[in-house]
């Protein structure tokens, strides 16, 4: 009977992919999409993790942990499995699942579909998993700690310094997708800023009024939200506060810059750990609703399987389905990021080995659960809306007549009445070229919840889903900023040791002002990008977090092959062959490629013509000398990426050629053995 089951959901699975990829009428049901993410989900879990679980680390609930080990009582704590995975869950899910299926969309929803399910399930997942089980194994150690333990100095050097480069430019292209979702929009830069006088407030009841009152601070915190996004609307209909709150592109850069440096600097009671608890909730809350309105509503898909632009020529980043697609696509398929929570907290709370496929596999497969229903929410658009929200002024033009007509000739109807009526509709002023996918995928959840409650307040629901977006990404970027800090601390420690003490607070301020000017200069750089900022730092964006988890896959094969199961390293090589084939090929087309749209030496080439040829208006000299500075600095960063992961696979295949060679040999190098 359980065999049967068991077909049974494979046959389900089945059929609701051929209902995506095959057998597709004229229109698709989000219901499909549902369906065969449940099923292979399910199907991976039960087979695919297990079978990690038992051949790769041979999982046993009588080893001590090192929670249970060391249990000091402050870093090391034995926790309730469920309280962990929902840690896990909440550090992990920033918004790249939200973010990156919006923006691939661009091709069709099925190319993005399909990567979600394959690489959750063969690479994302594993690694996530690999990762946790290896720190596991090793007290808790890092992910630069186990490079160089695992692989040796140098390559644990280059792991340090990749690590800590790549962290800049996430939290840079995060902190854009913000920019872009509350620029002019004062309704959402009301909310979303009111959270963190919210979180002050509770991190300050808990600590001086009334000290571990967690419920009296939670009822506080979400009655006080709700607040902030009903008068959201009275802010924007005020005569002085609507203007005064309609703020630019660098002015929100510059107060999240300033936002980033308060939370890295200021007590983790007061602003970081308090706010982020509060997110969590709205995170888990909306997710569910969000999966219960889809499942109600069941809504039909507009966006076609495949467009026009798998070609390169898309209006949103240019680039063919491969390898943009697999870049664009990060956290919901595979993501460098989690190796830094799966080698950071989590491994300290385990109570239990054999909670690790639950919380490591498992954590990663709901994640991926959020990005199939981003993608939904997206391809339920009207074609014409999605790109006229999220293709840049500097591409489709400025003007709404001329933005809807270049769109409509891509076959893609829309109006300026339409896009006037649903900006109307939702309380914002205008929806033309507002890239980044927060909007867009605002306007799709709006939508998705209003239809499911009746129709109502629509405005409303699009502007909790902008808080919600936002909420998501200033978790991760706040935790990221603290996090660089850290470990930049850490590396100046070895210059000066005084700088190396993170309770020595002249230590702090630099190396905060440090970290938050690094990705600010990267945030700043984007916001007066005329393309709008994405089509540079997004591709960027996916080059870096990819080329992270082809660290953490190196590291984790490392581990495998050390451990005795080299016959089992298949596991981790197959994703990680892909992933360098991904973005070893993006990374080289974004830096040479002779398209201005795609390479970036070729777009300072041809904006430097330009420029000789006097070309460029007197008012805009200065900002296309940036440009031209800022594609070139792209250009050496992806480079250096390039580079320090290339070191890493090579100097980690000269460690597992040793280990293969023999038992003489890997005595040589001291094997680690597994306690």
């Amino acid at each position: 009977m359980r065999a049967l089951g068991w077909l049974a959901v494979a046959l389900a699975g089945a059929y609701a992919l051929g209902e995506l990829a095959v057998f597709r009428g004229e229109t698709v049901n989000a219901v499909w999409f549902v369906v065969a993410a449940v099923a292979v989900y399910a199907i991976a879990y039960r087979f695919y993790g297990a079978f990690l679980a038992a051949r790769l680390f041979a999982l046993d609930a009588r080893r001590q942990t090192p929670a249970e080990r060391i249990n000091d009582g402050r870093d090391f704590v034995p926790t309730n499995r469920w309280v962990v995975f929902g840690h896990h869950f909440a550090a992990i899910a920033g918004p790249g699942p939200l973010i990156g299926p919006t923006l691939a969309a661009q091709f069709g929803y099925l190319p993005g579909t399909l990567w979600i399910l394959a690489g959750v399930v063969l690479g994302g997942a594993v690694q996530d998993f690999c990762i946790l089980c290896g720190s596991l194994r090793r007290d808790g150690r890092s992910l630069g700690q186990m490079a160089k333990d695992e692989i040796g100095p140098l390559g644990g050097f280059a792991a340090l310094l990749g690590v800590f480069f790549i962290m800049v430019i996430l939290i840079a292209v995060l902190a854009l997708v913000v920019v872009n979702a509350l620029r002019q929009s004062p309704w959402g830069t009301f909310t979303v800023g009111m959270t963190i006088p919210i979180a002050m407030l509770m991190g300050w009841y808990m600590k001086g009024i009334r000290p571990h009152d967690v419920k009296g601070a939670t009822a506080i915190g979400l009655v006080l939200l709700a607040a902030a996004l009903v008068g959201g609307r009275w802010v924007d209909q005020h005569p002085l506060l609507g203007p005064a709150l309609t703020l630019t592109g660098p002015t929100l850069a510059w107060a999240i810059i300033l936002y980033g440096f308060a939370a890295s600097t200021l007590p983790v009671w007061l602003l970081l750990a308090p706010r982020d608890y509060l997110s969590t909730f709205v995170k888990l809350g909306t997710v569910a609703l969000l999966a219960l309105g889809i499942i109600i509503m069941r809504p039909e898909i507009q966006l076609p399987a495949i467009t026009r632009f798998v070609d390169g020529t898309g209006p949103i980043f240019a680039g063919k389905v491969f390898p943009f697609c697999f870049i664009t696509i990060a956290c919901g398929a595979i993501s460098g990021f989690h190796s830094l929570i799966s080698s950071g907290t989590t491994p300290k709370l385990l109570s239990e080995e054999t909670d690790a496929p639950m919380i490591g596999y498992g954590g990663m497969l709901l994640e991926s659960f959020v990005a199939i229903m981003a993608m939904i929410a997206a391809a339920a658009l009207q074609p014409g809306v999605y790109f006229a929200i999220n293709s840049p002024a500097g591409v489709v033009g400025a003007d709404p007549a001329a933005a809807t007509a270049t769109i409509s000739s891509w076959g893609f109807a829309v109006t300026p009445g339409e896009m006037a009526a649903l900006a109307e509709g939702i309380g914002e002023r205008t929806l033309f070229a507002r890239t980044g996918g927060a909007p867009s995928l605002a306007v799709g959840m709006a939508h998705i919840f209003a239809s499911t409650l009746g129709g109502a307040a629509l405005a409303l629901w699009y502007h909790f889903a902008i808080m919600f977006e936002a909420l998501f990404i200033l978790t991760t970027l706040d935790a990221g900023t603290r996090v660089g800090r850290f470990m930049l601390q850490d590396l100046l420690g070895h210059v000066w040791a005084p700088l190396g003490r993170t309770s020595w607070y002249p230590s702090v301020l630099l190396t905060s002002a440090l970290v938050v000017a690094s990705w600010g200069y990267f945030l700043y750089q984007g916001v007066v990008d005329p393309l709008g900022g994405i089509n540079i730092l997004w591709p960027l964006f996916g080059i870096s977090n990819q080329l992270l988890a082809a660290i953490a896959l190196a590291v984790a094969t490392t581990i495998i092959i050390r451990s005795g199961r080299a016959r089992y390293a298949w596991t981790t090589l197959v994703p990680l062959a892909w992933l360098l084939a991904v973005t070893m090929t993006a990374g080289w087309q974004k830096i040479f490629a002779a398209d201005p749209a795609i390479g970036f030496l070729a777009q300072a080439g041809h904006l430097a013509e330009r420029l000789a040829a006097g070309q460029v208006p007197a008012a805009r000299l200065g900002e296309v000398r940036a440009q031209i500075f800022n594609l070139r600095l792209d250009a050496g960063v992806t480079a250096l990426f390039m580079g320090l992961v290339a070191l890493i696979v090579v100097e980690s295949l000269r460690v597992w050629y040793r280990e293969l060679r023999g038992p003489a040999a890997a005595g040589a190098l001291g094997v680690v053995t597994e306690a």
